[in-house]
């Protein structure tokens, strides 16, 4: 195989054609008159945002998360071409910073408040007419994590004049156990919620509601409400762990290979010796380390898939993972196919971000945002 001058660093393919195709599959299990939104945030989980959401509008998607002030307004630079009636609503899920919200208003952006006091500042920067701009109350219903307490949503029900005059658009909490279908927290969440909402549209009558993200939207229509937020999914990460991953694979990465190595008697592997490789055995030094995402928890445990023509191989990740560097056994190819190897792959359809997250003790999320900024990207 002949490696590409894209590939010398690394090469980090990103198939935009996957995303748009889970989004679609995603939409098409949703409770009739439910959206499906798209959570980009963290650059579309280390993706790209620029490259993930202009796509996933044209497919239809409206309504677009991030988490953070700069996040929006570049999202909504991204979308300066859609205005009017045709641009999407960018919510920014951990709300506005005191003394940012006419820059939030400027950009229209909407907020996803949690406190009372949060609500009063919006309302006081942005009233016009009588009516804040835009904006999301959080409820937390048992993660205990961003969301308006029960106490303090008592008080924000009994404020009727508060509430006319703060335009909430949507009810918004979060599940804690989505990923585990059969948890008692999943059904006491939805019970919490459907309460905060019956009491909330006493008062605001044509307030939405939105409490699935990707794994809850598999729980069932009951959990669909008006607005699901998938995002994980989206990118590949199963939503439904322990059953098959109803999603397509988003990210491919082939690492090239730097040096090849014979082992002509048993020695350590890497830093701190943690590893030896038997005598007789060859090894595959590739580009690719703890900087680029290739994290040292899967250090010895980790797997590589050698590509040789179209056959793959797996092949074991030895040594402990360093900064710039990663090891791989490749003693299982041929004498033939190792003088043809110029590329492991490390993530593909068969090797998910799954699959690596396992292997380094974590989450696909992880994976996903920690893959660096040294690999060629190319768009797919």
């Amino acid at each position: 195989m002949s490696i590409t001058e894209q590939e010398r660093e690394g090469l980090l393919s990103i198939d935009l054609g996957a995303v748009l195709e889970n989004y679609q599959r995603l939409h098409s299990v949703l409770s009739r008159g439910c959206q499906c939104a798209a959570v980009v945030k963290a650059n579309a989980y280390g993706l790209g945002m620029a490259q993930v959401a202009p796509p996933l509008y044209r497919a239809g998607c409206r309504e677009f998360f991030v988490a953070t002030l700069a996040e929006g307004q570049e999202l909504r630079e991204i979308f300066r071409n859609w205005a009017g009636s045709d641009a999407p609503r960018i919510y920014l899920l951990s709300g506005v910073r005191p003394g940012c919200e006419a820059a939030c208003a400027s950009a229209g952006l909407i907020p996803v408040l949690v406190t009372i006091e949060q609500l009063t500042r919006w309302l006081a920067a942005t009233e016009s007419g009588g009516r804040a701009a835009p904006c999301v109350l959080k409820i937390d219903t048992g993660m205990t994590r961003l969301g308006m307490t029960a106490v303090e949503f008592d008080r924000l029900v009994r404020d009727e004049v508060l509430l006319a005059r703060s335009n909430i658009q949507m009810l918004l909490s979060h599940l804690a156990c989505a990923d585990e279908a059969d948890h008692p927290q999943n059904r006491l969440q939805l019970d919490r919620f459907n309460g905060y909402l019956q009491r909330l549209r006493a008062h605001c009558p044509e307030v939405r509601a939105s409490l699935a993200n990707s794994s809850a939207i598999y729980l069932g229509e009951e959990y669909h409400f008006d607005l699901v937020r998938p995002g994980s999914s989206l990118y590949g990460i199963n939503p439904t762990p322990g059953v098959a991953n109803p999603m397509s694979a988003v990210v491919n990465l082939r690492l090239p290979v730097l040096q090849k190595r014979s082992v002509t008697e048993e020695c350590a592997v890497g830093y701190g010796a943690t590893e030896v490789a038997r005598a007789g055995s060859w090894l595959a030094v590739v580009r690719g380390g703890y900087a680029d995402g290739m994290l040292r928890t899967q250090s010895g445990r980790g797997r590589g898939c050698a590509v040789i023509g179209d056959r793959r191989v797996e092949v074991p990740m030895i040594g402990r993972v360093s900064m710039d560097t990663s090891v791989f056994d490749i003693s299982a190819l041929s004498t033939e196919e190792r003088a043809q190897l110029d590329i492991i792959e490390v993530l593909n359809d068969v090797l998910t971000v799954d699959d690596m997250g396992a292997a380094a003790d974590t989450i696909g999320y992880e994976i996903l945002t920690s893959l660096g900024t040294r690999y060629y990207r190319r768009y797919l």
